[in-house]
């Protein structure tokens, strides 16, 4: 792995060169992506840079990590409409070029590796992590060959992005998600953890053994992975 310490305007901007650096070598990219608050900086910059010629999406196409079990694309805490509100119209990709997991149709969720698989499979996938050590809504305990399935949330996942909703009751309980092997299988990936609260997690996935029990380590065997951590997040680090 390869890790990258700076502020979080400039992880952001670091990071987005990937993207430049992919896209102008193979516009017709397959990209994977993700939410969370961590990517927030680096979706702006992006829809920065393709306002300003410097990077196009129009041939490139994208599957998502993970979506909620119950809500349509519509409800303004899918990770649907997230990914349209922060991102894809802010750029020039063609929506029907953008894959999200089925959050309602669950029964198909198995499909989702092979519709990745024939489009040639992910060149450059993004993740977030949890404090607990999750990628995508892969839980601890979840098998390092697992790929795109149904997962039932742990609570304490439900409180943390209970914040985003109007009560817990209304957070839900299940997720689509990409497995591990999924996630394994794309040929680059970017890591992004922002501040304090990511600080002990971001110290045990990159420096920990490798185990189910925090499935964020397996990214140590992964050939091509960057980390990107603001300073508060990697300030636990061993120097």
């Amino acid at each position: 792995m390869k890790i990258i310490i700076d502020s979080e305007e400039a992880i952001a901007k670091k990071a987005a060169q990937r993207y430049v650096e992919l896209l102008n070598t193979k516009p017709d990219a397959i990209l994977g992506g993700a939410t969370g608050s961590s990517p927030l900086g680096l979706y702006a910059e992006l829809a920065k840079l393709c306002r300003e010629g410097k990077i196009s999406f129009k041939n490139a196409r994208s599957f998502n990590l993970d979506e909620y079990v119950g809500l349509e694309g519509t409800h303004d805490q899918s990770y649907r409409y997230f990914m349209n509100h922060n991102l894809f119209e802010h750029i020039d990709i063609d929506i029907a070029n953008t894959r999200v997991p089925d959050g309602i149709n669950t029964a198909i969720a198995a499909e989702y590796d092979k519709e990745i698989e024939a489009a040639g499979g992910i060149d450059l996938q993004l993740l977030g992590i949890g404090v607990d050590g999750h990628i995508g809504f892969n839980e601890p305990g979840t098998p390092l060959d697992s790929v795109t399935h149904v997962v039932e949330l742990t609570e304490n996942t439900r409180e943390v992005n209970s914040r985003f909703f109007a009560s817990l009751d209304e957070v839900p309980t299940h997720a689509v998600t990409m497995g591990i092997k999924t996630v394994m299988n794309a040929r680059g990936i970017i890591l992004m953890a922002i501040g304090k609260s990511k600080a002990e997690i971001c110290k045990a996935f990159i420096e920990g053994p490798i185990t189910t029990d925090v499935p964020a380590p397996i990214l140590q065997l992964h050939p091509n992975c960057e980390i990107y951590l603001d300073y508060e997040a990697a300030s636990l680090l061993m120097k």
